[in-house]
């Protein structure tokens, strides 16, 4: 019995038979995705159910809906008070107190009741500072503040003991402490200090090791990509592409076998959640994967512990490539050039949903069912499949 279909596999084919261009039938969307028209219609019939747009629902369910869109709405400005107040403590030259945020959520329309619950705050409090917001220890703090910047603003080299100098001659006392807090949570840093840590840090060390490479009888190391049957050995690597909106980011799975493309994930956020997404349809989609080596550079999706956790649950053996070098993953990098060529560079993206769509029919349609690589004997991937499997089970 076939696994079924994964969750975010259905709701891309949904999402391209409802954006299908005029003309275009629903058998002509379930062919190129391999799936039964049946099976697709169904599909679509429970997606209009869930999204409204059918009322196939009793009075009951409609009650419960109504319920459970109540709540969905309570939990949506729970998240947007967590998010925002993430915010707000992130930002060095506010002042660390929740109270203006939840007057802040309170004109976005937030209830002062469900932002002090989430915060853990009491509402009796909050009240009392609202009417007397600014306190005598605040006023001093800001004056402090502001002698402090002053100084650093006339002696950027200074750090925070010589400005703490310059502040209690102008007439602010303070500690040497002090200064630094105050200093340090507004980021003015002297220009001699040390160097802040930037976003392109190196990669931290493989978590596995390269069973992908092999010494030839020159001692030079080469990769080898390879595989005697289906499942042997998967690549894995993580694309972005920017739209309208913001960037979006695929993790795509290729079986070495046929070139496959054995699972993906397609999301807004480059976080390891992205890659155990995609490796969880992958196995849902392929079946039996134990013993399957899964090829990947040293990203910190990759390397991360959810993703370890991942495939030590599938039984699968991870292989890590070496620090800058693309030749450690060419397989996979190929594959996201024709990516590149055929479909991101192709124009530009509005939304998300548009490029989401365009990579998605593009993987299914055209990479799978309709290009033909010269390696499989100018067979496309899912023929290669066909052919190899059919061939397999008459010998057995």
């Amino acid at each position: 019995m076939s696994k079924p279909y994964p969750q975010e596999f259905r709701d891309d084919v949904v999402r391209v038979a409802r954006n299908r261009e005029p003309g275009v039938e629903l058998s002509q969307v379930a062919k190129d995705f391999g799936v039964h028209f049946t099976t697709l219609y169904a599909w679509m019939r429970k997606a209009d159910v869930a999204d409204g747009v059918t009322p196939d629902v009793t009075a009951n369910e409609n009650a419960e809906l109504r319920e459970a869109r109540k709540r969905i709405r309570l939990l949506e400005q729970e998240n947007e008070v967590l998010r925002r107040a993430a915010a707000y403590l992130s930002q060095a030259n506010l002042p660390k107190m929740m109270y203006p945020l939840v007057t802040e959520l309170a004109a976005a329309g937030i209830a002062v009741t469900v932002t002090c619950r989430v915060l853990k705050l009491a509402r009796q409090p909050y009240y009392r500072w609202r009417n007397n917001p600014i306190t005598d220890s605040e006023v001093v703090q800001a004056y402090r503040a502001n002698a402090l910047f002053d100084a650093h603003r006339d002696d950027p080299e200074f750090g925070h003991r010589l400005l703490a100098d310059e502040a209690r001659e102008a007439g602010e006392a303070m500690a040497d402490r002090t200064a630094w807090k105050i200093t340090s949570d507004n980021g003015w840093f002297s220009v001699f200090g040390k160097p802040q840590r930037g976003r392109h840090r190196k990669p931290g060390p493989a978590v596995h090791d390269d069973l992908c490479a092999v010494t030839d009888e020159h001692g030079q190391e080469r990769h080898v990509f390879a595989a005697e049957a289906p499942n042997q050995l998967w690549l894995v690597d993580i694309t972005e592409h920017g739209t309208t909106e913001g960037k979006l980011y695929c993790c795509a799975i290729k079986d070495v076998y046929s070139g496959r493309i054995a699972g993906y994930s397609i999301g807004s956020r480059m976080k390891s959640r992205l890659a155990v997404q995609a490796l969880e349809n992958a196995v849902a989609m392929r079946g039996d994967v134990a013993g399957c080596i899964v090829h990947s550079d040293r990203g910190s999706q990759f390397r991360s512990r959810k993703f370890r956790r991942a495939l030590n649950r599938y039984r699968m053996v991870g292989s890590m490539g070496r620090v800058g070098s693309s030749g450690d993953n060419a397989a996979m990098e190929s594959f996201f050039a024709l990516l590149q060529n055929n479909v991101l560079d192709r124009r530009a993206w509005t939304t998300r949903e548009q490029l989401r769509i365009a990579v998605v029919t593009w993987i299914e349609r055209t990479y799978h069912r309709r290009r033909r690589q010269r390696r499989l004997g100018r067979l496309t991937p899912i023929e290669f499949e066909t052919i190899m499997n059919t061939t397999v089970a008459l010998a057995a």
